[in-house]
């Protein structure tokens, strides 16, 4: 409990540092166009590689476990659009940019603290929290939205495929997919994607930001801060899942 304490304490620490006006917005915006490259642009096409097979797989599967007469196929469609939408665009995808994303930001703030180049950041009178880790939590936010925008829509496409090969017409299929489509499920999983790209980039950033030691400590940090990611998206996921659709 007391060390659970001392990182919450440092964390805060960490994060009213970060949330300052940039000093120089020109150098600012360059970094923030490069981590938005590295965080959202560079994870394009993983998302879309998981994301139509998984859709085709969750077709495929649903259409196997309703194969009764007195279920209409359509119900193919909707089961695999409700499971895209709500859980596994929004949920398992950032359980995935946790690994990704989250090991890479871990990972060179930690190789940036053990060569003293924060160190070094701070000497010059930087507030090298903010220049470093904003960037990233900016990117992050901003980004994450389209990607599961991205992986919804994707999936959708490799759910159609898999119904075909399931034996579900296309009309069927799209028949299900319209069916009493609610459209605040997309705002529920976008609210949803915001909250764990915050959690991914500053718990990622906080045991970069605070390695101690040498490239050793590097690793351990970047695998601490994907379980830590990992853990808090799955709370959150329950405790956002709880108040906002309730």
């Amino acid at each position: 409990m007391t060390k659970l304490l001392h990182h919450l304490g440092l964390y805060f620490i960490m994060m009213k540092k970060v949330i300052s006006k940039p000093e120089n917005w020109s150098i600012f915006r360059k970094q923030l166009v490069l981590e938005m490259e590295k965080v959202g642009l560079n994870s394009v096409s993983l998302v879309i590689i998981l994301s139509f097979f998984v859709g085709a797989v969750v077709s495929i599967q649903t259409a196997i476990n309703m194969n009764s007469p007195l279920l209409p196929s359509y119900l193919v469609g909707l089961a695999s659009r409700d499971s895209l939408i709500l859980e596994f665009s929004p949920t398992m995808i950032s359980l995935i940019l946790a690994g990704k994303v989250g090991s890479s930001i871990a990972s060179e703030l930690g190789s940036m603290r053990v060569t003293e180049q924060i160190d070094a950041l701070e000497i010059m009178g930087i507030n090298s929290a903010s220049f470093l880790i904003l960037p990233k939590i900016i990117a992050a936010v901003f980004f994450f939205p389209f990607l599961i925008i991205i992986s919804m829509g994707v999936g959708m496409v490799g759910a159609w495929v898999g119904g075909l090969s399931a034996d579900i017409t296309t009309a069927d299929f799209m028949y299900g997919l319209k069916y009493e489509f609610t459209p605040f499920y997309i705002n529920y999983a976008i609210i949803k994607t915001i909250f764990f790209a915050f959690i991914i980039s500053t718990v990622s950033a906080y045991f970069g930001y605070h390695t101690k030691g040498g490239a050793i400590a590097v690793g351990k940090a970047s695998t601490t801060a994907v379980v830590t990611s990992s853990i808090l998206i799955l709370l959150f996921n329950y405790i956002l899942t709880d108040i906002i659709l309730s």
